[in-house]
């Protein structure tokens, strides 16, 4: 596996009470991490367990990124630079700030053209994907983080609707009176600024303070960016109570370039798309949220912990899309311009009980999300009645649509025997969808739909001897559709998709992990998941598009982590993923559009869009304290299904990176810290991501070229 901050022998910081899972805002926000690096042992993860533990006795597999591997992968704007390390998880770079990373786990989530599908996302135990399944990480501040958890397999289940796999970032906590101040400068443009001071307090209190400036012009036309961040986390800390409370800020616009047909992309990767300057496609996206978090505590008895939780946040998106005025003149259509404001909510609340041999958790979850969504025409007609695009015109969409989830779960360890432990959770609870329509020229798409929802989970730990754990796991899992998959019908008549129904998988998972001491660490999991009523395209046409269930599918595959450190200022880290995601029934699919109704037919046997067979991470570093580190790093894709009728192919592609970084003494508590790379190294031309089932073929969206990165951080203390 890949370790972020390690368990120092004995340390205070470890044998503190240790802290449930599954609670919002309970990890991050209350800052109780992992402690700092140390010489030894393992590193200790929250994901999907009762308490804080070694990942070494987890009974599922979960990767960890650190600090330190975050700063070194590039200028932490995305989640793509650094999680290529962890086997089982695609993040698709689409270079693209107009659209979210593409984000898969063991083949969860790969069929989502945009955003994020099928996984559960956490910033500091704030939800980042809504009740519906819909997710984005835009807004994730990769810079104060501490490390950021990935679990895969049956135990992500525990999470709720739509968690195929589950990625949490967790915050630094404040340890100490400093600030900091950094700078990037990339390649085509990228600038950065950033900025942070933190303090512990007089009685108890604590507080952070954190914002960045991004600003990028792209290497394709028509793809310019900003980013801007701020954070606000203020503490107090007593002999039994924790409370820790927070404030974000986020807005981005962006230009889109729009995917690339298979023929513009063989004749220039790195050209724009025409239609991108003709409708001039962009996205505007602010965010502003609150969080709190209250622990307590107790000193005697078997009830150990409690702790509660809630957050509300606004998002509200633009869109700017390349829909012609002749498909917007239909009067179904529902606008070229997408405009939305959601306002989210969330609370939680759960109690941990300790005995000697068993560890028991138990809560209840509610998670609330409402959208104002609109859509206009994205043109005006001038003087001679021509359309003007990329403007704002007539309103052709006006609904609210709502997404709710109630869930109750519980959660226990029993240590049975001095090697043995098993582990058993259950989630249950309801997941209820509507939309209320009030544009009705188009016709009344009003409805709702509620769905019920129970995710067992089970798993048996052995220890075979010393440095060797072997486990195995199964699980239920459960993903209703989103709104938007029940927006239309495929019939073409008004009102919701009512025949749409969740999938529901069968997930099985067995692993080892060996230690050899400070030399070797190795991490290997093989995996089979069931799913049943899949979800998939119906139909696209008048600028509407429709979803069914497609059947059954498979997945199955290996995972492999290693990290082998051949002396101590070596050390080398590997990842290797197997996947074999297929469709185990025919079904009728769109061969393009317009398609009123599927007219071609996908045969079982083909491969998931989205997926594919192999992809891997290499990486050797050599660390001096006179020279810094260098380092080397590989990763290499196979190729993916661009479309679930196959055929079209991103091609495979490897790249290679170099890197080295340096942190000098600037005085007395005071360091610069220093970070050189160049990525792409020898300038390879590939896909970085893939518009997967896109209705106008443009599926393929160019990887970054060559590119170099000069990063500067000054830390002192205050």
């Amino acid at each position: 596996m890949v370790h972020a901050a390690r368990r120092p022998p004995r340390s205070r910081a470890c044998r503190r009470p240790p802290r449930p899972a599954l609670a919002p805002l309970l990890a991050a926000l209350a800052g109780l991490g992992a402690g700092p690096a140390a010489a030894q042992t393992e590193t200790i993860v929250v994901t999907g367990s009762v308490a804080e533990r070694l990942a070494f006795d987890a009974p599922y597999a979960i990767g960890v990124v650190g600090a330190e591997d975050l700063r070194q992968a590039g200028p932490m704007i995305n989640l793509s630079e650094a999680l290529s390390r962890v086997p089982g998880l695609v993040v698709a770079n689409r270079s693209n700030f107009a659209q979210d990373l593409q984000i898969s786990s063991r083949g969860f989530g790969a069929r989502a053209g945009f955003g994020v599908r099928g996984l559960r996302l956490l910033a500091d135990g704030i939800p980042a994907s809504g009740p519906d399944g819909q997710g984005q990480v835009s807004h994730i501040d990769l810079a104060g983080a501490e490390r950021i958890e990935v679990l895969r397999g049956p135990f992500s289940a525990l999470y709720g609707n739509s968690s195929g796999g589950v990625i949490s970032v967790l915050s630094a906590p404040v340890r100490r009176a400093e600030a900091e101040a950094g700078l990037d400068l990339g390649t085509y443009g990228l600038r950065q600024l950033r900025a942070a001071v933190q303090a512990p307090l007089a009685g108890g209190w604590e507080i952070r303070a954190s914002g960045s400036a991004m600003d990028w012009e792209g290497f394709r036309p028509h793809s310019e960016a900003e980013r801007r961040l701020g954070n606000l986390r203020v503490g107090w800390r007593g002999e039994s109570d924790t409370v820790i409370a927070s404030a974000s800020h986020y807005e981005q616009p962006a230009d889109d370039p729009l995917g690339l047909k298979r023929e513009q992309f063989d004749e220039d990767p790195r050209q724009t798309a025409p239609e991108a300057q003709t409708y001039d496609t962009r996205k505007r996206s602010r965010q502003d949220q609150l969080g709190v978090n209250w622990r307590h505590r107790f000193a005697d008895g078997a009830l150990r912990e409690f702790e509660a939780s809630a957050y509300a946040g606004r998002r509200s998106v633009t869109q700017w899309l390349a829909i012609a005025k002749g498909t917007q003149d239909n009067p179904r259509h529902g606008g070229g311009v997408a405009d939305f404001d959601r306002d989210y909510r969330g609370t939680q609340a759960q109690w941990r009980w300790a005995w000697e041999a068993l560890d028991l958790m138990a809560g209840a979850s509610l998670e609330d999300q409402r959208d104002d969504r609109r859509g206009y025409e994205n043109y005006v007609l001038d003087a001679d009645g021509n359309p003007v695009y990329g403007r704002i015109g007539t309103q052709r969409r006006d609904e609210i649509d709502r997404a709710r989830t109630r869930d109750v779960f519980t959660q226990a360890e029993w240590r049975f025997a001095p090697r043995w432990a098993a582990s058993a959770g259950l989630r249950a609870g309801r997941v209820t969808l509507s939309a209320d329509d009030r544009y009705l020229a188009n016709g009344d798409d009003s409805g709702d739909l509620s769905f019920g929802y129970a995710n067992p989970v089970i798993g048996l730990r052995w220890q075979a001897m010393p440095g060797l754990n072997l486990h195995a796991s199964a699980a239920r899992g459960f993903e209703a559709p989103t709104l938007g998959e029940l927006a239309y019908r495929a019939d073409g008549a008004s009102g919701f998709n009512e025949a749409l129904q969740p999938q529901k998988s069968r997930q099985l998972e067995v692993g080892a992990k060996w230690r050899a001491g400070e030399t070797l660490d190795l991490d290997v999991a093989l995996f089979e998941t069931l799913v049943d009523d899949e979800i998939g395209i119906a139909s696209n046409a008048g600028g509407r598009a429709s979803y069914q269930n497609v059947g059954r599918t498979l997945r199955r595959g290996a995972e492999l982590a290693a990290a082998w450190r051949p002396a101590p200022a070596w050390r080398t880290r590997w990842a290797l993923t197997l996947l074999d995601a297929r469709y185990r029934d025919d079904f009728r699919a769109c061969s393009g559009i317009p398609c009123p109704a599927p007219d071609v037919t996908v045969p079982a046997g083909n491969r998931i869009a989205g997926t594919q067979r192999a992809s891997a991470f290499a990486e050797a570093a050599w660390r001096s304290a006179a020279a810094g580190e260098w380092g080397v790093e590989w990763r290499a894709a196979g190729r993916t299904a661009a479309n679930d009728r196959n055929t079209d192919f991103a091609g495979a592609y490897a790249l290679a990176a170099l890197r080295w970084s340096h942190t000098l003494a600037v005085g007395e508590g005071r360091r610069l810290e220093l970070l050189l790379r160049v990525d792409n190294l020898f300038d390879r031309d590939y896909a970085g991501s893939l518009i997967v089932n896109d209705a106008n073929g443009r599926f393929f969206e160019t990887g970054a070229p060559r590119s170099a990165l000069l990063a500067l951080r000054w830390v002192g203390a205050l």
